[in-house]
């Protein structure tokens, strides 16, 4: 039986993966603002539409689909406040067949919504916005230069909108950079510091302060936000910083109060940064070999029960010349929710533990998704491509939207029965959902006991005593072998 078994590990690279059998979600829109007819699609793996929607503005970002079958739309409003790559301005919800239940706008003089939400267990959506801070803000935030003729800086904030009615919300919960700076330039300031002593405060210095040049003409665009994620397990928040080139992970367990000090929440460290990755130059530490993304846009943990639980998932729009990248990032979490960074160096991990490339770029938007099965869905916005591959980086589905007209943020794919909730049925041994049980299952399953780049799954609970283990993979290779 061992040589058996042997034999069988030995066949993997002549095996292909199946695509995961789902239901994947995307908004097409132009380069337009906002006003016309737009569209939400649903399709399965032969492209077949299972839904769709209406839409009269274009999407900021991607939508969303609820467990309720609702959807969360967020889209481009036709007069922003301020204006710049991405911008947004409203969010609407639709039942199935299209009705529109909730819209809301954030488009004022103080904030302006733009690309991502994230909807949230409780029916809250958190929503990017950008916070407008005037030439006198600035100065005396210690900021010493402003790069736009509007002579203003446009900082970020998240706001969490509780919805009520048909066109309503409450802020029940929010959060702001301008809370967590640090600067070295005045010293009669009360945000002065050495900004290498504190990794967890934002240099209010570092980059830009927007510009005269970009889709909106002059901007205040500072950090460039654009994508926010949800750990429901962690009560914690993800963000995208495209001028910054890092991600960060904040607190969401706090109040507004603690939020906006250094004190406070599940972590005791208030709203200041828990994490941050991705150019650790920005807070004064590390060298250039440390900067490892370049204008990423989506960020997002690795769901429980998924090959890769609990890491994050990461597109590196500008990896290398023409070529984007997806990344696959272990953090260093400690069990109290801190993330662990030694003194004077820089946060890690040194390098992804997973990353595919090659073939596609996007300078607009992008993302990534792992898939119950460890697949991965990944979207290049700027062709309208979305397709899907294994750990092994084979391409094992795609559809190609584009034509040169449309853009999609990002795509994601939903298991058939997400509408009931849960983790998907499945079929104890069928690791990979292909409604088969075989060699391809048994080696996922050898991975997983060894613990060689998959975390184990439910379905690969062979004998089901709640463990995976070679026993597992025995009894599977016996099962084969008998049918």
């Amino acid at each position: 039986m061992i040589k058996i078994f042997l034999f069988t590990f030995s066949l993997t690279q002549l095996f292909s993966q199946q695509p995961f059998n789902g239901m994947t979600l995307y908004s097409p829109t132009t380069g337009g603002g906002g006003g016309g007819t737009f569209n939400s699609y649903l399709i399965d793996n032969d492209m077949n539409e299972i839904n769709s929607w209406s839409h009269p503005n274009g999407a900021a970002s991607m939508p969303y689909l609820l467990p309720d079958s609702t959807l969360i739309y967020p889209y481009r409003v036709s007069n922003p406040s301020m204006n710049s790559g991405g911008v947004g301005g409203g969010i609407s919800k639709y039942d199935w067949d299209g009705n529109l239940l909730w819209s809301y706008e954030i488009a004022n003089d103080l904030y302006q919504h733009h690309h991502d939400v994230e909807p949230l267990p409780n029916g809250n959506i958190l929503v990017i916005v950008w916070e407008r801070k005037t030439s006198t803000e600035a100065s005396l935030a210690g900021r010493q230069t402003l790069n736009n003729s509007l002579n203003e800086i446009w900082s970020e904030a998240i706001l969490e909108l509780e919805i009520v009615g048909s066109n309503d919300v409450n802020i029940v919960w929010e959060w702001h950079v301008w809370d967590h700076l640090v600067q070295d330039a005045d010293p009669s300031l009360v945000n002065y510091g050495v900004v290498a002593d504190h990794p967890e405060l934002q240099d209010v210095n570092y980059g830009n302060a927007g510009s005269n040049q970009g889709p909106g003409g002059p901007n205040g665009d500072w950090k460039h936000f654009n994508a926010i994620a949800y750990n429901e397990n962690l009560d914690q928040i993800a963000l995208s910083s495209r001028m910054h080139d890092e991600i960060y992970i904040i607190d969401h367990s706090t109040t507004t109060e603690e939020a906006a000090g250094h004190t406070g929440g599940n972590a005791g460290m208030g709203g200041d940064y828990l994490f941050r990755w991705g150019n650790p130059q920005a807070y004064g530490r590390g060298e250039n070999l440390n900067h490892l993304l370049e204008d990423q846009h989506g960020v997002n943990w690795i769901p429980e029960g998924y090959p890769g639980a609990g890491n994050l998932i990461i597109f590196n729009n500008n990896y290398t010349n023409n070529n984007s990248a997806v990344f696959e990032i272990v953090t260093p979490i400690n069990e109290n929710g801190t993330y662990t960074i030694s003194e004077n160096q820089p946060f890690g991990p040194e390098e992804p533990i997973w990353l595919h490339t090659g073939g596609f770029h996007t300078q607009m938007q992008g993302g990534a998704f792992r898939l119950p099965n460890g697949n991965t869905l990944i979207t290049d916005c700027d062709d309208a491509y979305m397709f899907e591959v294994t750990s092994e980086n084979e391409v094992v589905w795609s559809y190609d939207y584009g034509g040169g007209q449309s853009f999609i943020a990002r795509a994601q794919k939903y298991t058939f029965d997400y509408l009931g909730g849960g983790f998907p049925d499945f079929t104890i041994g069928d690791v990979n959902f292909d409604q088969s049980l075989d060699i391809i299952d048994l080696l996922f399953i050898s991975d997983m006991s060894f613990g060689f780049n998959y975390n184990p799954t439910p379905p690969a609970d062979f004998n089901e005593d709640s463990s995976v283990n070679i026993s597992d993979v025995f009894l599977l290779l016996q099962f084969i072998l008998n049918n």
